[in-house]
């Protein structure tokens, strides 16, 4: 290979080199996942190397009930955040808003849709996990509706604070879509309880409206018992969430739309 084609070779590195120094999403996307994953399963071991040998079956119980309830809250950030990057995709989001419609308007659609996308796509993994496992998510009884509700909940929340930073950065922050929710499964105690946590991140799951829920869970799993402490704390920590991450929507809505943002978002 001859200089002049180094040079060439070294021309299309350095574009794709341009893109990660000009946006910090793409950079931290790159370390995003091995650590991710390092950290979840890091405290599944531990959780699993503490447990005493005769709570396995409990075990396995939470670790698909937690599969299945962490999925809610997936899907509800998901449906939510792909349905407004629909929008931006079809270069539809100016002509939205040439019409009557409200910015929060536009978030009671995008949480209905987020509502629509879970119950297609969690109720079947559900029914499989009955046929397949035995295992009856709903055998915990009403219960299972808050915990649905606050997972819900607390996906709108986090979609809310990714459509903001879809506003102010563009396309650079649109894998955040994707990502985002899974950066804190390590802290929501998904798989095992926050107290195999070190105890200075305790704290921080705690303030996590999933940490509460899954608490419950396990609290359901293993005693039959409804953690009520826990529920009241998930369902105010949502309402928190969701008032902050929505007042962070409307002002990055507000300076997109001065900026003419809403117009050429994503090119």
């Amino acid at each position: 290979m001859n200089r002049a084609a180094l040079r060439r070779v070294w021309g299309l590195i350095y574009r794709h080199l341009a893109l990660y120094r000009r946006s910090w999403p793409r950079v931290l996307e790159l370390m995003y996942w091995p650590v991710l994953q390092m950290l979840v399963w890091g405290f599944v071991t531990s959780y699993l190397a503490a447990a005493p040998s005769n709570a396995a079956t409990i075990g396995a119980g939470a670790l698909l009930g937690g599969v299945l309830l962490w999925e809610v809250a997936l899907r509800s950030q998901m449906g939510f955040s792909l349905s407004f990057l629909e929008e931006i995709w079809s270069r539809n989001l100016g002509h939205v808003f040439v019409s009557p419609l409200r910015p929060r308007e536009l978030v009671a659609a995008l949480m209905g849709m987020s509502v629509i996308r879970v119950v297609v796509g969690v109720l079947p993994a559900v029914g499989l996990a009955w046929l397949l496992y035995a295992f009856g998510l709903f055998a915990m009884g009403p219960v299972v509706v808050a915990f649905f509700a606050a997972l819900l909940m607390m996906g709108w929340a986090v979609a809310l604070g990714v459509t903001a930073l879809i506003l102010r950065y563009g396309a650079g922050a649109e894998a955040l879509a994707w990502s985002i929710l899974f950066g804190l499964t390590p802290f929501s105690a998904v798989f095992y309880p926050v107290a195999i946590l070190p105890g200075w991140l305790q704290p921080v799951a705690l303030a996590l409206p999933s940490a509460h829920v899954f608490e419950g869970m396990r609290a359901a799993l293993q005693d039959g018992r409804i953690a009520t402490g826990h529920l009241v704390a998930a369902f105010a920590l949502d309402a928190a969430w969701l008032a902050l991450m929505g007042w962070v929507f409307l002002r990055q809505f507000q300076s997109a739309r001065v900026r003419g943002a809403l117009l050429n978002i994503g090119e």
